[in-house]
């Protein structure tokens, strides 16, 4: 039952505010957490099925279901894309056609003929992206000659230099460092010609090396450069020198092993979580020993079983669900005692970081303090989520997380970066030329400032006291200024797209008390208001990621409509025109039980590469957004 003060429904804002926050309280884990799923694309089916044929687990009674489940995902035209209405991703076609060659599926059946006719009319399998290759040499289908070499002695690399393990994004050092051991000592299962994917290669000569044409003399930009290091590695590689590779193997196993203590897996993310299986198969773990153990545990509860299938998650989202769900219960009038509170409240203080990891790396003065994304991933917080769950326990936790607000408040601020902005896990600079490694074509080798992230740490600030004349608002301020497309949006990298940045830099603007009659807010709302759709809704594809054409112009979603109402309410104020539309048509598209349902994705991983779908955003983000046009309303 709802928990908020009884009053009688006089508006459809409170008709459906009061069914939409009886089914988000119906949502909440008896020991205080909210989590919905998080749904990515089909390269998690396709990746741990390669994974357990690397391994040699190809009877386990699950991997049926999990084919069942990756074979629904295939377009008509054969290919398996990476969000609903996305074009095919060659990349996760041909790993998708692989897994399922492997669990019996003949490559004349009409399904596998239309995929492989479509993977070689997109140039082929050699052309896969240098993360899908490293499964590809493991099974045998290449070279390892066309996989980067990463050599174990990264763990040496000292901070001052330009490469370094902390100077990479916090994902991606959980990646590399699993990958490095693989492709130096070549792990591979020799599979039956007749099981593997030699009739989806045009060019077996490119196929088996890392570029397009051998590099050959001077370098003459930053990726002919990298291509040259990279030949050097390979020659080292070769014979290497003995007591350092053994040092350095120690020092890895040593970080992985640390990294692994009091989290759920590597990182706690799906890709290192399943690199580390073959790690801990070259350094000799059996299969029972606790630490295999532990970590197939961890892949196995990402799966969503219904019926006949088997789908993954990447991750899971609980303190991130919680913080947004307990921030909408706040801005809906809740009450700090009411239980719901309570028990989000005591949860969310229990996955407080306690000990500094990576991130002190780069800031070595910062407090201890902060959230992370997950159960349990304590050597990762991050700022988006400490920023959302110290603003709704300020608001909603009471005097019981005074202590840990305050904590969170001196992580968020040792963490700006020297730009002004923020990022999601480090205090960092750009190095643009870290995109040009041969290993960064998952578009996320860095982890920078982004106006998505920063605009939700202003958010923050301001419900903990701080104002626009700050002055780390107003270089916050300066670097979003900064960054304004020139539409007057924000590029969102967390989530689709330039709706999502928009909303959440102007949200955060305003929450600091800004002056929202600026030049560029203006320009950011004529953005909105152009965008919005006569019906009041917005919608965008993360197709807009890939053409600059299609900002804003999407299908529309409860999410995103909400975020653009949120947003126009920052800058206009409740008794916009385009508010009440907005809120109107969310009001029409509820669905009986208070939620709405969303077909679409509207969160982001890597831009360009992976998305997800959070099933929660369709609820507490309207909720959010209703709410706050009752409370605005009832202000002026």
């Amino acid at each position: 039952m709802r928990e908020l003060p009884a009053k009688v429904a006089v508006s459809p804002v409170d008709v459906a505010l009061d069914k939409a926050i009886n089914c988000l309280l119906g949502k909440q884990d008896a020991s205080g957490f909210w989590v919905g799923e998080l749904q990515g694309d089909s390269i998690l089916e396709s990746e741990y099925i390669l994974i357990k044929f690397i391994l040699e687990h190809d009877a386990d009674p699950e991997l049926p279901l999990i084919a069942s489940y990756l074979r629904s995902l295939q377009m008509p035209n054969g290919g398996w894309n990476m969000y609903p209405g996305g074009k095919a991703d060659l990349s996760g076609t041909v790993k998708a056609y692989f897994a399922l060659k492997l669990m019996g599926h003949p490559p004349h059946a009409p399904h596998m003929i239309r995929a492989r006719e479509l993977i070689l009319s997109m140039g082929g399998a050699e052309k896969c992206n240098t993360f899908s290759k490293f499964f590809f040499a493991c099974l045998g289908q290449i070279s390892f000659e066309a996989c980067p070499s990463i050599p174990p002695e990264i763990v040496f690399l000292p901070k001052w230099f330009y490469f370094n393990l902390y100077h990479v994004s916090a994902w991606t050092r959980t990646m590399i460092l699993p990958l490095g051991i693989v492709t130096t000592f070549r792990y591979t299962r020799k599979i039956p010609s007749e099981k593997g994917i030699a009739e989806l290669y045009i060019d077996r000569a490119a196929a088996n090396r890392l570029s397009a044409t051998p590099p050959s003399g001077i370098p003459t930009n930053w990726n002919h450069f990298f291509l040259r290091v990279d030949q050097l590695l390979k020659w080292y590689e070769q014979s290497p020198i003995d007591s350092i590779r053994q040092r350095a193997m120690q020092e890895a196993e040593k970080w992985l092993l640390e990294h692994l203590d009091g989290s759920e897996g590597l990182g706690a993310i799906f890709p290192p979580m399943v690199y580390i299986l073959v790690v801990f198969r070259i350094l000799g773990y059996p299969d029972d020993h606790p630490r295999v153990v532990a970590a197939h545990k961890h892949l196995h509860d990402f799966f969503i079983r219904e019926g006949d299938k088997i789908r993954i998650q990447p991750c899971l989202s609980p303190v991130w669900d919680t913080g947004i769900a307990l921030h909408a219960l706040a801005e809906s009038g809740m009450d700090v005692d009411q239980d719901s509170a309570l028990r989000a409240t005591q949860w969310l203080l229990s996955k407080e970081c306690k000990f500094a990891s990576d991130w002190r790396k780069n800031c070595p003065d910062a407090p201890v303090g902060g959230w992370f994304f997950e159960f349990e991933n304590p050597h990762y917080p991050d700022v988006d989520d400490t920023a959302m769950v110290t603003m709704a326990l300020k608001r909603l936790g009471g005097l019981a997380a005074s202590a840990a607000t305050q904590r969170g408040v001196d992580w968020l601020l040792a963490m700006q970066n020297d730009d002004g902005g923020w990022a999601a896990f480090d205090k960092t600079r750009d190095r643009p030329i870290l995109e040009k490694i041969p290993f960064a074509d998952h578009n996320a080798m860095q982890d920078p400032s982004c106006p998505d992230i920063t605009g939700r740490v202003l958010e923050c600030l301001g419900h903990c006291g701080f104002a626009a004349s700050d002055p780390i608002v107003r270089r916050a301020i300066g670097y979003i200024q900064s960054q304004q497309d020139s539409s007057g949006a924000w590029w969102g990298r967390w989530g689709v797209n330039f709706i999502y940045g928009t909303w959440q830099v102007l949200t955060g603007l305003r929450s600091v008390g800004e002056d929202m009659t600026r030049d560029y807010v203006r320009r950011a709302t004529d953005w909105l208001l152009s965008v919005q759709k006569p019906d009041g809704s917005f919608g965008e594809t993360a197709d807009s990621y890939e053409d600059p054409l299609l900002k804003g112009t999407g299908e529309s979603t409860a999410s995103q409509t909400a975020w653009g109402a949120m947003a126009l309410m920052a800058s206009q104020g409740p008794r916009h025109d385009a508010v009440v539309r907005a809120l109107d048509w969310l009001i029409a598209n509820q669905d009986a039980d208070g939620n709405w349902t969303e077909n679409f994705y509207t969160g982001t991983g890597f831009p360009k590469v992976f998305y997800l779908k959070y099933h929660l955003y369709r609820l507490y983000f309207p909720i959010t957004a209703l709410a706050r046009y009752r409370r605005l309303m009832a202000q002026v």
